[in-house]
């Protein structure tokens, strides 16, 4: 089933591919530009049409129901101790349908994450890897995903109190699997689904999203799905996987007719609260506590997870025309994985063609 969903993944994304080159000809030049500025949505880290985080029920780009418009975007994070790059293209389709890819690249730069990594490069004469290198650790994803329009439109029936609403469907694949066995997940590539449901108040210049996301993502996929931990439950170690839904929003205010401001909530899950990193399956949550209490808590630390926290932003995002936009943010994304209090600036552009 897997490698079916893949192929099927890779299928729709050189699609997408093919028609982010096809909206470029001049066959589809008088109606690949007929939406309001910014309507459209930024470049998301999932690579949807939305806000930096949050998928919107708008399809990305400029199009009309008569034409086809792509793009590709370019996400950078700078936080104390994670650094996230993004690339990513998408194309719309009549206004309709959208499919989209989007690569993650994450450079874990911790210090407590390094004392584990060291502690696996001595593992590793024994034959146990942890899927970590000692000042080098980057986890890498894939995010392949399609979103249809169901009804409503967002601008044009602003007279109307029925949003724009959509579905979108996400298939995501870490390829760091031992990186994330060792920080407790259960299974490093799974699908999300969400309901988006956005509406624009002319009257106020403001945008209000909603969306419910189906998933079992830690840390949006970054750390794998679902969670392991070091008991066992007859022969198998204790593993779960169960999706939930969680509420995400946005609000963009129109200081302009090409410049926004707002900012974004997206819930999180607890698959990984306090569980403790995995080390050869053992779990070292008592360890931890004995560590906390001799005064070793940068030890403990490494050791045993923070409680995941929600992501918060506020954004400023300026569009000079219609083929390209910047948006800038600052994050507060709290506690990731091992690295507390992870808030720090954001800034990505997205290319429409």
């Amino acid at each position: 089933m897997q490698d079916m969903m893949r192929r099927a993944t890779r299928v729709c994304t050189g699609a997408a591919l093919l028609a982010v080159a096809l909206s470029s000809t001049n066959a589809w030049a008088n109606y690949d530009d007929g939406k309001v500025f910014l309507t459209g949505g930024v470049f998301t880290v999932d690579g949807a049409g939305g806000g930096g985080a949050v998928p919107w029920a708008t399809i990305t780009g400029y199009e009309t129901r008569d034409g086809i418009n792509g793009g590709a975007g370019f996400t950078y994070a700078n936080l104390p101790a994670l650094q996230l790059t993004v690339f990513g293209a998408s194309v719309g389709f009549f206004d309709r349908f959208e499919l989209s890819y989007a690569q993650h690249d994450l450079s874990l730069n911790l210090s407590n994450l390094d004392t584990v990594a060291l502690v696996g490069a001595v593992l590793g004469d024994l034959g146990v890897d942890l899927g970590t290198d000692p000042w080098n650790s980057t986890l890498k994803m894939d995010v392949y995903g399609a979103k249809l329009r169901v009804f409503g439109d967002a601008v044009y029936t602003s007279d109307s109190w029925i949003p724009q609403t959509a579905v979108g469907f996400l298939w995501k694949e870490n390829s760091s699997e031992e990186l994330l066995h060792t920080l407790g997940a259960y299974e490093s590539e799974d699908w999300e689904a969400y309901a988006a449901f956005t509406k624009v108040f002319f009257r106020y210049s403001t945008l209000v999203n909603f969306t419910a996301r189906y998933t079992s993502a830690n840390q949006i996929g970054l750390v794998g799905f679902g969670s392991c931990d070091g008991g066992t439950e007859g022969n198998e170690r204790n593993c779960h996987n169960d999706k939930e839904v969680r509420f995400e929003a946005s609000v963009a205010h129109l200081v302009a007719k090409n410049t926004a401001i707002g900012f974004e909530y997206q819930q999180h899950g607890d698959n990984l609260d306090g569980r403790s990193i995995n080390i050869a399956g053992l779990d070292l949550t008592g360890l931890t506590d004995l560590l906390g209490g001799a005064s070793l808590d940068g030890l403990a630390g490494a050791l045993q997870q923070e409680k995941e926290s929600d992501w918060w932003d506020i954004f400023f995002a300026y569009a000079p025309n219609k083929k390209i936009s910047f948006v800038v943010a600052y994050l507060m994304l709290g506690n990731i994985s091992v690295a507390p209090d992870q808030n720090g600036f954001y800034f990505s552009t997205h290319l429409t063609f």
